[in-house]
């Protein structure tokens, strides 16, 4: 059999020039063709110019496409391709989608009563404005779909794939049926045909899967064409570029690829789906860090979480130690933190600030029982109308110390450390999953805890982790902590790590390097001499070594019952700040800035006065960046500016 793959799209654009069926449009940094909905049959070409010695379709095959799909495509289906008989109106194969599903229609001989049978694939979402890549293998009654390189979705039928499905006759079409209903609104880069093999082992073997190819047709290749004289381009070609000016302007999925100018900086940045990506400024330097502003709490301060809700402002969200007035929010108003909402909690641990749709939620979890003797945690919406939050749905915890919001294949999840129940700290912490029906959370895993602080969340390629840091087991602080990997639906155990009273751990990314840092608290064991000082410990940083496929100890820093890090930029140069909380004399301990120095590692180059210090958040306005630490020791949070060169 040849296993070269077959261009379906390469064959589809005219060697002439592209005229009036299509043309090139540039969107984040890629290549794709859009195609003319009154021209269907221009898009088409016979099925013999690909099968060139034999009239079959092969019966083992796969189909990869690339593509971007509008945001907002409606409630029909829309066809990717189509192989049509000539003679008649007859399907004999095609891809299409439509709202979260993709389905795979094909004509089998042997099945006459039917005129066509379809695979679905249900829970595929395609319609977000972004490229993805999509590969169909097919074999007999199996047929799999890989997205973007995550976890196949795999179906057996009743109907296996005809082992001799004849072309003759018959004619490929791009985006459509041969007709003006359901073409194709969004964009092609790749529609390769790989006769008697899967794909996936070709594509899915680097970081950056979505960009691989098998074959992309010359015109979606390097630059435009350039005319010679007076001529025009070859191929029409249009880009969706965007300059924005004013003050920073906010940067989703809905602005990547677009440009902002900021004048005062005088540079050029480029959305990148999050973070604004420096592209042409004078690059900034941390020459020192200055007191701006004494943020007075209503209580000591475990936990504080800052968030930007669209459209309305930027915001600090404190988890307090007592019950009354309870928990602040805090709305950053003409450069300061002003007091927004005031939210009963019951000596709250931390908040969370998430998104699912345009539902906008802070979850808040609390460490002792309510009024009532109830020990439950809440989630809060935020109500557009009265322009505040209101309290949305209440769980049961066990002294919750931590909550972690993510999503895995389109699905929102939350997360919940449960640290003790009563005195028993080796219990399970519980991952929550949303329901869209009921528009409430519901359990989905638990997990075996000791004493537990946090979770952290994130994805290396396709792959998702959630890493928990155990802090206590009864009797011993140096215990094992976890990080656990997304397979088949539930998360499994990928690499156990010894920690000492592990309070917190921080992922962040240097380059194409992968970084893990855990903040050691304290040193205890029942049955061990104690140690000259319980809190002057080290805490390690760990980086994922992709041969081991496993993370190893990079570098130790001696800490002061460290509870928290948190990763910073500024200009070109990385740091992380460390919350150190207690020396074993004093809460008055500095905590230290880091700064990445390469083969140096991590290099300390600022020591800065905090008292309790529990945990520290990094924010950007547009008049510059900050960090905010909260106290667990005062009623004073401090708001900390970066002076830079």
């Amino acid at each position: 059999t040849d296993l070269r793959p077959l261009d379906i799209l390469s064959e589809a654009v005219p060697a002439g020039g592209l005229a009036g069926s299509m043309r090139v449009f540039q969107v984040q940094g890629m290549r794709g063709l859009q195609l003319n909905a009154s021209q269907p049959r221009a898009l088409g070409f016979p099925a013999s110019r690909l099968f060139i010695h034999c009239d079959r379709f092969p019966e083992e095959f796969s189909i990869l496409v690339t593509l971007r799909v509008p945001s907002a495509p409606g409630k029909r289906n829309e066809y990717i391709f189509t192989l049509m008989a000539e003679e008649s109106s007859g399907l004999l194969l095609g891809l299409r989608y439509g709202p979260r599903k993709l389905h795979f229609l094909f004509w089998s001989q042997e099945h006459n009563g039917v005129w066509q049978n379809r695979v679905t694939f249900p829970n595929v979402s395609l319609s977000d404005n972004q490229w993805h890549t999509l590969i169909l293998a097919v074999s007999g009654h199996s047929f799999s779909l890989t997205v973007d390189c995550n976890i196949p979705k795999d179906i057996v039928v009743e109907t296996p794939f005809p082992s001799s499905l004849s072309v003759k006759r018959a004619s490929f079409y791009l985006g459509s049926r041969r007709r003006r209903k359901g073409v194709f609104t969004g964009l092609l880069r790749q529609l390769v045909l790989l006769p008697g093999a899967d794909a996936t082992s070709q594509i899915c073997t680097t970081m950056n899967f979505k960009v691989e190819t098998l074959s992309v047709p010359t015109v979606l290749q390097g630059l435009p064409e350039k005319p010679a004289s007076n001529e025009v381009l070859k191929y029409p070609h249009e880009t969706d570029t965007k300059v924005t000016l004013g003050s920073r302007p906010p940067c989703t999925k809905q602005e990547k690829a677009q440009f902002w100018f900021n004048a005062s900086r005088r540079g050029l940045f480029l959305c990148n789906g999050s973070t604004w990506i420096s592209m042409l400024e004078v690059k900034q330097r941390l020459d020192y860090v200055e007191e701006y502003q004494n943020l007075v709490t209503n209580s000591e301060t475990m936990g504080v979480e800052v968030f930007t809700i669209p459209k309305v402002g930027l915001f600090a969200a404190t988890a307090n130690r007592y019950t009354l007035p309870g928990s602040a929010i805090y709305k950053w108003t003409d450069g300061k933190f002003v007091p927004y909402q005031n939210i009963p909690t019951y000596q709250a641990q931390s908040w969370k600030y998430f998104t699912i749709g345009k539902k906008i939620f802070l979850a808040v979890a609390n460490f002792e029982q309510d009024d009532r003797g109830q020990e439950l945690s809440v989630i809060y919406k935020w109500s557009r109308r009265k322009e505040k939050f209101l309290t949305y749905q209440r769980i049961t915890t066990h002294s919750a110390r931590d909550w972690e919001a993510f999503v895995i294949e389109g699905e929102a999840f939350l997360a919940v450390v449960n640290h003790r129940e009563g005195n028993n700290h080796n219990i399970d912490s519980v991952i929550y999953r949303w329901n869209p029906r009921t528009g409430l959370f519901e359990t989905n895993q638990t997990i075996p805890t000791s004493g537990a602080y946090d979770w952290e969340f994130f994805t290396i390629g396709p792959y998702s982790f959630l890493a928990v840091a155990n802090t206590f087991n009864g009797t011993s602080t140096k215990i094992y902590s976890h990080i656990y990997i997304w397979l088949s639906g539930s998360f499994q155990l990928f690499q156990s790590i010894l920690t000492i009273g592990a309070a917190d751990w921080e992922v962040f990314r240097i380059g194409d390097r992968v970084f893990l840092a855990v903040a050691n608290s304290h040193s205890y064991d029942s049955g061990m001499p104690a140690p000259s000082n319980f809190y002057a410990i080290n805490s390690s940083i760990y980086e994922l070594n992709i041969t081991a496929q496993m993370f190893v100890k990079f570098q130790d820093l001696l800490t002061f019952s460290a509870l928290d890090w948190e990763f910073f930029s500024v200009g070109d140069d990385s740091f992380l700040v460390v919350a150190n909380s207690f020396d074993g004399f004093t809460f008055s301990v500095k905590s230290i800035i880091y700064r990445w120095q390469g083969y140096e590692g991590f290099v300390a180059v600022h020591h800065l006065p905090t008292v309790g210090c529990r945990d520290w958040e990094a924010f950007h306005t547009a008049e510059g960046s900050y960090l905010l630490y909260s106290s667990a020791k005062e009623p004073l949070s401090k708001v900390l500016k970066l002076k830079t060169t």
